[in-house]
């Protein structure tokens, strides 16, 4: 490949929501060199956003994975409290709120009030119709889907997701930027779903029904997808790291758009409400304390 075919990144790229996948966006993209607004709702929760990223960058210098000092690239983000605080000349805006349409529909519109004309606006949505995100936008055409995986740093993937209005040269740009990131993109039609979560939840999901069933206990489910099918982490262990909340959202979505096949166990349902929500409160479908 010759030095002019290389992509490069966004300079300038603005990130709402400074929760775990937020943070981690904002991460990736200050490790490559642009300059980062991280909005969360309010100075303390902005706050917050800061301290993730600070700390993700920390890990990664741990490990090895950082050419600058930590305390280099954390300069390159800052933090605001309102979607308002959005740089206009910003590249690139990911919104990565929870998945609830209403909340997402609200800052991309606000976002798109504040940014230029060329600024690319996308979602991290991990099922939502990003159609319909992306509908009530004057410029629909410059809106798409950048669905990250948890942990961003360390994840090689990235779904774009295309809209029917897209317009195929903003494809193209998100797709060189993903590649300068250091990691692939998988192009999608924007269906339920998408190819990602289809796919993962649908596994997800049997592997419960399994374990419902008494087929077999959590780590022999986990373990036979990892040995045998050199899955790097088994299906019940995926779905405390990605929440079960967040997990049950999205089986809920998919069941109401593809059918019986997504219909979430009740297994899912009584550990939610129970509130074994996985890793980030320390159990799950495993014991993460």
């Amino acid at each position: 490949m010759n030095e002019a075919s290389v992509p490069t990144g966004p300079k300038v790229v603005g990130v709402i929501g400074g929760g775990r996948m937020g943070a981690g966006i904002a991460q990736v993209f200050a490790v490559l060199g642009a300059r980062v607004v991280v909005v969360e709702s309010g100075d303390e929760a902005a706050e917050a956003a800061r301290r993730r990223v600070a700390d993700g960058l920390s890990k990664a210098a741990d490990r090895g994975k950082l050419a600058d000092p930590p305390e280099v690239v954390s300069e390159r983000v800052a933090v605001a409290g309102a979607v308002g605080d959005l740089p206009a000349h910003a590249e690139l805006v990911v919104e990565a709120v929870p998945e609830r349409p209403e909340v997402k529909v609200e800052v991309l519109t606000q976002a798109e009030a504040v940014v230029g004309a060329e600024t690319v606006l996308a979602s991290n949505t991990s099922s939502l119709p990003v159609a319909e995100l992306g509908a009530p936008l004057s410029r629909p055409g410059r809106f798409l889907g950048m669905h990250f995986f948890n942990p961003v740093p360390a994840s090689k993937l990235v779904e774009v997701v295309m809209p029917p209005a897209v317009d195929g040269g903003v494809v193209e740009r998100v797709r060189g930027w993903v590649r300068a990131l250091g990691k692939t993109d998988v192009v999608v039609r924007d269906s339920p779903g998408f190819a990602t979560s289809r796919l993962g939840v649908m596994l997800g999901l049997e592997a419960i029904r399994m374990l419902e069933e008494g087929v077999a206990d959590a780590e022999a489910i986990d373990n036979a997808m990892e040995l045998g099918y050199r899955h790097p982490m088994g299906p019940l262990r995926s779905t405390d790291l990605v929440g079960l909340d967040v997990r049950l959202a999205i089986a809920e979505h998919l069941h109401s758009a593809l059918g019986e096949r997504f219909a979430p166990p009740r297994l899912l349902r009584d550990k939610v409400a129970a509130g074994e929500l996985g890793r980030k409160v320390g159990k799950g479908f495993h014991d993460w304390s």
